[in-house]
This record gives structure tokens, C-alpha cells and sequence, in this order.
């Protein structure tokens, strides 16, 4: 079936499918998205408008969900632009330093977001909704091990997380990957000690096999690595560069992802970075 062509592609789904026209298999298809298998690799496809990420594949015209079924085949076609991959941030202790001190000033700030769901609410030290209401002592305890520095905290409080909440990506998930996305960033900016946090990123990447969704545990991973949407690297990048305006701009763009998911990585973001 024709897809179209594509518009832009991830540095991890181009390596994953190479630079032929790939088959592959529908794995879940939404209003907005269809998530697909490589292998045994999860990508998905996304209209030309829509946010990058490492595993995206982007259309010139997302095909009609409404019209596949789970295991459909469909071929995404060859030839592909260069593949999107955001910039390392650099600058050592004085980045990571603006790094910290933006994330501080926009987690203070985040009620001019609008609304908050999910974990947003914990941000502005409000009750969290159902279901969940009961991670509030597990959100604290993560972020004063991240304060601290402390992996092993870190991951001992993040595995009480995996899982929490509903639908394809659970709340607990992408908090979770916010702050250890952060860590990862700090890590590579000499701020953060990283044999430390490759540790705890592998004890939490082994517990999601059991604790999440297929999907939730592929994105959480890429996360653990530092890898995500481009709004979070946008906002890294802005923050580095004491670009405040922008920054708000990009932690704008991120909560506007999903129902949640922007705002519990956003959340989580801040409570890893601050």
C-alpha cells in the first residue's frame, strides 16, 4: 500500500530499516501514529508536521490508521533525506551549571504552562490525580537522588515508578525517563558521575521487561541513553545557551506531547537536571 515518501527520519529508525525500501509490520495503530516493528525493533510513522524522535519515521501523509490492523505489512519507501540527530551538548561545568539553574527557574515557573497533567501536577506541588496519587514519596525520593547524585537512589525509587498509569506510555514511565534523560545529559557534561548512572539505567532498563509495555520499555530505554523527542534536546540546548525564552518555548512544544506524556517528561526532566 502506498505511504507516500519520506519527509524525515530518525538517526535510530535509519540505521534500524538501512536505505532500501523496508517492509514492516503494524504493530499499533492510532489516530495519529502508527507504531510499527522492524524486526524486533519498534519504530513508528508520524505525519510531516509531527515531532522527531530517533525511532520516527515521518510522511508526507500519514496513512489512515482507521485502515490497518495489527500485523498489516506496509513498505516504507527508499530514497530517505539525511537522518535527524540533535546535537551532543558541550561546555563542561558551565553548561551543566546552566543547565541546572534553567531547569530550576522553569520548574518554578511551570504554572504559566497551563494546565498540568500527569506529573505536572507534582511540579507545582499539587495532589496527584488517580492512579497516581500513591507515587508521591517515590517521585521525592527520585529527585533527591538525583540532587544528591545518587544512582543507586535513583534507580531504587524509579523502579516503584515503571508502570504507574495508563495507556501505551504509563505516566510512571516517562517521569521516570525525564530525570534519567537529564542524568544522561549531566553525565556526558562532566556533572554526573557516568559509570554510576549507566549502572542505574541498566538495573532499570532490565526491570521494564516485566514492569511496562512493550512500546513504554523500547522509549524508556532510548531515554536511559539520553536519547528523545526534540523538544526535550531543544530545551537542553536552549538552556546550555542561557536562552530562557527559548527554552520556555521548547518545555512549551514538550507538554503538548500526548495527553501526558510532554508533561511527565518535562516533570521528570526538572527533577533530574535541578
Amino acid at each position: 500500500m502506498d505511504v507516500g515518501h519520506v519527509v524525515a527520519i530518525g538517526w535510530r529508525a535509519a540505521e534500524i530499516i538501512g536505505d532500501t525500501a523496508a517492509e514492516v509490520r503494524v504493530v499499533v495503530p492510532l489516530s495519529a501514529s502508527i507504531y510499527i516493528a522492524a524486526g524486533r525493533e519498534v519504530l513508528w510513522l508520524g505525519g510531516p508536521s509531527d515531532l522527531m524522535h530517533p525511532r520516527a519515521i515521518l510522511l508526507s501523509a500519514l496513512p489512515d490508521a482507521s485502515a490497518r490492523a495489527r500485523d498489516d505489512r506496509l513498505t516504507v519507501p527508499a530514497p530517505r533525506p539525511i537522518p535527524w540527530r540533535p546535537e551532543t551538548p558541550t561546555g563542561g561545568a558551565v553548561a551543566a551549571s546552566a543547565l541546572r539553574l534553567g531547569a530550576r527557574r522553569l520548574g518554578a515557573t511551570a504554572a504559566a504552562g497551563g494546565e498540568p497533567e500527569g506529573f505536572g501536577a507534582w511540579l507545582m506541588r499539587q495532589p496527584l490525580p488517580f492512579p497516581l496519587s500513591v507515587a508521591t514519596k517515590a517521585a521525592d525520593a527520585l529527585a533527591a537522588a538525583c540532587a544528591a547524585d545518587d544512582a543507586p537512589g535513583a534507580a531504587e525509587a524509579a523502579l516503584s515508578l515503571l508502570g504507574l498509569g495508563l495507556g501505551l506510555t504509563p505516566s510512571g514511565d516517562d517521569f521516570v525517563g525525564g530525570a534519567f534523560f537529564a542524568r544522561a545529559t549531566l553525565a556526558r557534561l562532566g556533572a554526573a558521575e557516568a559509570a554510576a548512572w549507566s549502572r542505574a539505567a541498566a538495573s532499570v532498563r532490565a526491570a521494564t521487561r516485566a514492569a511496562t509495555t512493550p512500546i513504554s520499555a523500547t522509549l524508556l530505554g532510548d531515554l536511559l541513553d539520553g536519547h528523545g523527542w526534540s523538544p526535550l534536546h531543544e530545551l537542553v540546548s536552549f538552556l546550555v545557551a542561557n536562552d530562557a525564552a527559548r527554552a520556555v518555548e521548547a518545555a512549551a512544544r514538550l507538554t503538548r506531547l500526548g495527553h501526558s506524556s510532554g508533561w511527565d517528561l518535562f516533570a521528570g526532566f526538572v527533577a533530574g537536571a535541578s
